[in-house]
């Protein structure tokens, strides 16, 4: 699958800096305008095979990630045991590059077969983006080539990342949202089904309030991907040409299926009986007030379980559940979150090679079951349950039997969408959720708010990317 790109305003799709495709010699950023000022277009590279692994002795690749942290620490270490363990004389470079936009920003400076990194992590919104660029080699390149068995990683995962039957890039750091709950708070309230919509928590509300001594039923984050998530339990779609898998996205499509207006509909209503107040914009802004004590329920990613539980410190017993639908008629599923792991094309069969072998020791059971216990995030690799560490993980924190077991219960069919400008309507799509919940606009109002504007982008986008 070759595609080309053109110039890309990064504002517009990844909010920040500006990126274009390589070749030619150019770097990125040159290749955003030819000399009269028109975009100058240029075709992805052509495949690169790989060096033998008895060819890679003394080769040396760079691995750029996003992870700090206890989650970098965890890096440095699995980059250490490669380092040491493999047998084929490969040295790989780990470097901290900031947030995921950074390290993408970064590659605008580079030059094809010289691009700084030979591996680098990129975040699933991403996805789209990178296929687009023309700076990779497919992932499925090296599967074949090594007649790697791809069955080993969980295809609920390795879904996401397929396209027209190629995976484009390797799962590492995945997750999925799960409810969080206060087990004691839904014990004083004598509340023994735990629910698994929106609308079955507004019918517990008063109950949690009055009984279960909950100052706030839900904290809400009002976040992209749990609208997304929304959408994918109801079993609809984001985005047009099958949620932008089967080609390119044009239109967002969400506003035409009635999928944003129920998820709008259903959070306004429990903002408006004070169950779900305002706590703020992205992913863990709901964290305090449920690890306080304060609301009974909250929403975040399985890997903040770790997180929550230390915040609680023994406070009260965290339950946890799938991350609710809308309504309980919904039939639908859940989508990851997370990053992957994309091969840049540096030209060099040795460092092709050297990047493949690492990638399959990252993604190793040994390698998943010591990442999962020390991140929180998915194991990629169906066997690395069966490893000790894995194991000794569930034992200690049960509750991550849930995001295991709704991983499993969901289909490839809900993986959700691609889109080239996804960072960009994620930021949309919170800005008209606050301005519904502070009773500037309604429903309707802001269901088209956020389509134009996405659309809008969409459309500038591929104007300049055919």
């Amino acid at each position: 699958m070759k595609k080309r790109i053109v110039s890309i305003l990064l504002a517009g799709v990844l909010a920040a800096g500006t990126l274009a495709g390589c070749g030619n010699g150019k770097t990125l950023e040159e290749q955003t305008a030819s000399a009269d000022g028109s975009a100058d277009t240029t075709e992805s590279a052509e495949a690169v095979s790989m060096a033998g692994a008895d060819e890679v002795d003394g080769t040396e690749i760079t691995f750029w990630h996003s992870m700090g942290g206890v989650n970098g620490q965890a890096i440095d270490e699995l980059v250490k045991r490669f380092n040491e363990e493999n047998e084929l004389g490969i040295t790989v470079t780990a470097e901290y590059q900031g947030e995921y936009d950074d390290a993408l920003n970064k590659l605008k400076s580079a030059q094809i077969g010289n691009m700084g990194a030979d591996l680098v992590q990129v975040y699933e919104i991403g996805t789209r983006f990178m296929i687009d660029s023309g700076w990779i080699i497919p992932m499925q390149q090296m599967i074949d080539e090594d007649s790697y068995d791809l069955s080993q990683i969980e295809p609920n995962l390795a879904a996401y990342y397929t396209i027209d039957e190629q995976l484009y890039s390797m799962p590492f750091n995945s997750s999925t949202p799960l409810m969080y709950y206060n087990k004691d708070m839904f014990d004083a309230a004598g509340i023994t089904e735990i629910p698994t919509s929106l609308e079955g928590i507004e019918a517990i509300g008063d109950q949690l309030m009055e009984k279960g001594g909950a100052g706030e039923v839900m904290s809400l984050s009002i976040y992209g991907w749990f609208f997304e998530q929304f959408l994918g339990k109801q079993g609809l779609e984001y985005a047009n040409n099958g949620n932008g898998r089967e080609d390119a996205a044009t239109a967002v499509a969400f506003d035409e299926n009635s999928g944003a207006a129920n998820i709008l509909t259903a959070w306004k209503s429990l903002n408006d009986k004070g169950y779900a107040p305002i706590v703020g914009k992205g992913g863990d802004a709901g964290l305090a007030d449920f690890s306080a004590g304060k609301s009974a329920i909250t929403l975040a990613s399985t890997a903040s379980l770790k997180q929550i539980l230390q915040d609680v410190n023994g406070k009260f017993e965290v339950g946890t559940a799938y991350f609710p639908s809308i309504k309980d008629s919904d039939e639908g599923g859940v989508s990851i979150g997370g990053a992957s792991l994309w091969a840049l094309n540096n030209e060099d069969p040795k460092k092709l090679r050297a990047t493949w072998e690492f990638v399959k020791f990252l993604v190793s059971a040994e390698s998943q079951a010591y990442w999962n216990a020390q991140t929180g995030y998915f194991p990629v690799t169906v066997a690395a349950q069966e490893e000790p560490v894995f194991q000794e993980n569930i034992a200690q924190y049960p509750q991550f039997q849930t995001a295991i077991d709704q991983l499993h219960d969901s289909s490839p069919e809900y993986v959700g969408a691609l889109l080239s400008v996804f960072s960009e309507a994620r930021a949309t799509v919170e800005s008209e959720i606050e301005s519904l919940l502070n009773g500037k606009t309604d429903v309707d109002e802001a269901v088209s708010g956020m389509a134009d504007s996405i659309n809008k982008s969409i459309e500038e986008y591929n104007l300049v990317n055919e």
